[in-house]
């Protein structure tokens, strides 16, 4: 998916600013299905204004600069049900961990170790945040998607504590 029509999903769920929608991308585990940077994310919401998909309105506030609140409009949602009944696109899953992996036999001993703990304790608090309660009603799709990311997590967890003693030794006969 790309992020304009992440943004229109996001949208249909209420309105929201463009600093809202990076806060969703960030906290709320969107930022598994694209990357999105703010230098993204206005871009996306003024083209999706030009086009008529979603309307804006200027709120002011005190001390600050008037915010942006965007909302989708009939034709957005018609076009973000249209965008979801297109053929599902491969995944793609780039991991800058991962490639480090490759190439551990050429580092030390230390550097795996540490890479490799690092990654687990991001993994950890990623799946620690997915288990947390939620107070509002998640809808089915939202209840299927944290309880795959939950299996995801849980699986790859299992995985680099069962393989993690196993690299180092490869550094090892490297050094």
């Amino acid at each position: 998916m790309d992020v304009r029509t992440i943004c229109l999903g996001l949208l249909t769920r209420g309105d929201a600013t463009g600093y809202e929608i990076k806060k969703q991308f960030e906290g709320e585990g969107f930022g598994h299905f694209a990357e999105a940077s703010f230098g993204s994310i206005y871009p996306a919401l003024g083209r999706l204004t030009e086009e008529g998909l979603v309307s804006v309105r200027e709120e002011s506030q005190e001390k600050r600069p008037d915010r942006k609140v965007y909302t989708i409009t009939d034709a957005g949602r018609t076009r973000f049900l249209e965008a979801l009944n297109q053929p599902v696109q491969e995944d793609k899953h780039r991991s800058a961990f991962a490639f480090a992996m490759l190439f551990s036999h050429l580092l030390p001993r230390e550097r795996v170790q540490a890479l490799l703990e690092s990654y687990i304790a991001d993994k950890e608090a990623r799946l620690a945040r997915l288990n947390t309660p939620t107070a509002e009603v998640q809808t089915p799709g939202e209840v299927f998607v944290n309880g795959l990311g939950r299996t995801i997590y849980a699986a790859m967890l299992d995985y680099l504590r069962t393989q993690r003693s196993g690299l180092p030794a490869c550094a090892e006969a490297a050094e």
